[in-house]
């Protein structure tokens, strides 16, 4: 079956993957097709999307995942990395700094802990009737960062524009400036050394990456470059199963991830909405309310939010209904709360897949910035994440660095499990367009009842900023009813129209659905380079 073209939905029977690269979708429906579930197919989709579309995401970076079992169960695997023993405020201090650069090997200062949330995934996947041999779930990867892969357009772009602050950074020029210049869109891209290191993963397993060859290269690499990260920080790595957070809705019960992602943000939003009058899908009340509960969360978020062993909050009581109820109060259903209010940034991707023996996967993978650090380890060829530039160098701060300490994460993957049978694994990459887009994807499909793909193509707005400069303005698509603009206007939205009908800015969605009688559905966002496709 074909990846799904825009404001389509894809339905199969046996199994369904949607991921923002149509080569890592294909990665996910051939270990459909061959027998593998839901889980493992993601897994594919995850590594084959890490070398096909490296701005966004890389194995030096995260990943969050929620895996809904047969049984209803809702797991949450966490697999994001820790400081450095050498990340103290006091190094980089001594180094003249007064925050956290966000580029080079001082910004590549926390362990990646995708490839361990990807061994994790597994044993879960085993549990479920996994059998599929790691090799095979490599196989395309390896592939396509041995013999080459088509540059994307938004790779070309992105890679022009921030080439000054790229082009100097240790490894970066070899692997992704071919002849010392930005490639073209479509131009074939190679990373061998990858592939070599993927390749050995895939014969002596994936815990070789903390604690085996793959785990000296990398520390060596890391040290010599002026990392904080040491070997004895790959060797304390795993990725962890966690209760997830959750949100009970009219429609059902959504879920998203726990600190140290803005998990509960997205979450908060949905359940201050329910609270709301609304009119339908991109009306002003719906829009606008919306943007007042997105206020309304990151204000909470930005309280609450860091590594998990210094939450003090009980999030289930911002959850609650009680809790919720209060802060819909205080939005105004005709004026808009004043802003500016800080921003986090975030490059990452969202991929999805589901079987018909009831498995749903909701996955996000990310390395922070377009490029991350923009390091790459010259042994073993991955590009180091920069997470931790998300730390501050004031150690009075909520997310103030320290060894073994989490950095706050804009990923989130979101599942609701509803009412009327239906399991929706959803997401997005964006930073703080993040839980945004989710909540406008899920008002509109679930309470609104607007198809599945023109939910996610549908136009969409941010309050905030995802990457770029920094931009606290609600911004627009340009396909949004110019009424609607000035409703939103006279209002006192502080906002701007972009020109285009379908922006990057607004990230990248997807979905995937396990009906209640059978049958799947999957689609992605036209905004991207990817789609759905099933079995």
């Amino acid at each position: 079956m074909l990846p799904a073209a825009a404001h389509e939905s894809v339905h199969a029977r046996s199994g369904i993957v949607a991921a923002p690269h149509r080569l890592a979708v294909e990665a996910g429906r051939q270990v459909l097709a061959e027998g593998g579930n839901a889980i493992e197919a993601a897994v594919a989709a995850a590594a084959t999307i890490a070398v096909v579309y490296p701005h966004m995401n890389h194995v030096g970076g995260d990943g969050f995942w929620l895996v809904r079992e047969p049984s209803g169960r809702v797991r949450y695997l966490e697999a994001c990395g820790f400081a450095g023993r050498e990340a103290t405020i006091a190094h980089y201090r001594d180094l003249g700094l007064e925050s956290i650069p966000p580029r080079g090997p001082l910004a590549a200062l926390t362990v990646p802990g995708a490839v361990g949330g990807w061994r994790l995934a597994l044993e879960a996947a085993r549990a479920h009737g996994g059998r599929m041999p790691l090799s095979r779930l490599m196989e395309e990867a390896i592939r396509y960062a041995r013999q080459g892969m088509p540059v994307t357009a938004s790779q070309a772009r992105l890679t022009q524009e921030k080439l000054d602050e790229l082009k100097g950074l240790p490894g970066f020029a070899a692997v992704f400036l071919p002849g010392g210049q930005a490639p073209q869109a479509g131009e074939t891209l190679r990373q061998e050394r990858l592939a070599d290191t993927l390749e050995h993963l895939s014969r002596a397993g994936l815990g070789d990456f903390y604690q085996g060859d793959v785990a000296r290269e990398m520390a060596a690499d890391l040290e010599h470059m002026g990392s904080p990260v040491r070997r004895e920080d790959l060797a304390a790595f795993s990725a962890r199963e966690r209760e997830p957070l959750r949100v009970k809705l009219p429609q059902g019960d959504v879920f998203n991830a726990p600190p140290p992602t803005q998990g509960v943000a997205s979450l908060m939003i949905l359940g201050l909405f329910s609270r709301l009058q609304s009119e339908g899908a991109e009306t002003f009340s719906h829009v606008h309310g919306l943007v007042e509960a997105t206020k309304q969360a990151f204000l909470v978020r930005d309280k609450v939010v860091c590594d998990p062993e210094r939450v003090t909050m009980d999030l289930g009581r911002l959850l609650s209904d009680a809790d919720l109820e209060a802060r819909a109060a205080r939005i105004d259903p005709r004026r808009a709360l004043r802003w500016p209010h800080p921003s986090q940034a975030g490059d990452t991707i969202w991929l999805g897949a589901a079987d018909a023996s009831g498995l749903v996967v909701s996955y996000i993978q990310s390395i922070f910035f377009e490029f991350g650090s923009g390091c790459v380890l010259p042994s073993i060829g991955v590009l180091m994440q920069n997470r931790g530039a998300s730390f501050s160098l004031d150690s009075r701060a909520l997310n103030a660095l320290a060894p073994g300490r989490r950095p706050f994460h804009t990923l989130n993957p979101a599942l609701a499990v509803l009412k009327d049978g239906r399991v929706i694994g959803y997401g997005t990459m964006g930073g703080e367009g993040q839980p945004q887009t989710q909540a406008a994807v899920f008002t509109r499909h679930v309470q609104f009842g607007v198809p599945l793909g023109e939910a996610i193509a549908r136009p969409r707005w941010l309050l905030g900023r995802t990457w770029g400069a920094p931009e606290t303005r609600l911004r627009l698509e340009s396909r949004f009813e110019e009424g609607l603009v000035e409703r939103l206007e006279a209002a006192g939205h502080d906002l701007v129209v972009l020109p285009e009908a379908y922006s990057d800015t607004m990230g990248h969605a997807g979905a995937v659905v396990l009906h209640a009688r059978g049958g799947l559905e999957g689609a992605h966002d036209p905004r991207a380079d990817g789609g759905a496709a099933g079995i």
